[in-house]
């Protein structure tokens, strides 16, 4: 791997928003011949997760790497997160997950997104989201659950 820093250009129809997004996220260069990149943030809309291994290609009309498939998952799942109770400041949310291991990327306040790492039991992270949800604090998608992290 050269470690080389690329941005990959996802387009997707959002589910959230509910209309055709554009995101791009920066991967490490894993093997640019073969079209090959490792992703290295949190997506916030894009259905694949940090340290998913990609292949991209240039696209003349995007102007820019373009994803196309992935092909290895890392293990990592992405979960969204929209603050539904206004009262509640997304950085004290944030916190809550941080403690139960997980990363996260704050979008705006009121969105962000949680990286739980493979190695990591989603039970009680899903179990507080599910909390969280039934008194309407938030509402939460898992659009790129791994295999691992299945309930």
């Amino acid at each position: 791997m050269d470690n080389q820093e690329v941005k990959i250009l996802f387009r997707f129809f959002s589910n959230v928003m509910e209309e055709w997004t554009v995101e791009t996220l920066w991967a490490e260069t894993v093997d640019a011949e073969k079209g090959l990149y490792k992703l290295a943030n949190i997506p916030f809309y894009a259905s694949v997760s940090c340290d998913d291994i990609v292949f991209a290609e240039y696209d003349d009309d995007e102007k820019m790497l373009t994803y196309r498939k992935t092909i290895e998952h890392s293990g990592n799942s992405t979960i969204q997160v929209v603050v539904m109770d206004k009262n509640i400041v997304t950085n004290d949310l944030r916190n809550v997950f941080n403690s139960l291991g997980c990363e996260s990327e704050k979008f705006s306040e009121g969105y962000f997104v949680i990286e739980v790492p493979k190695n990591l039991d989603y039970n009680p992270i899903r179990e507080k989201l599910m909390e969280l949800e039934a008194q309407e604090k938030i509402g939460y998608a898992e659009p790129n659950l791994a295999e691992n992290h299945y309930y």
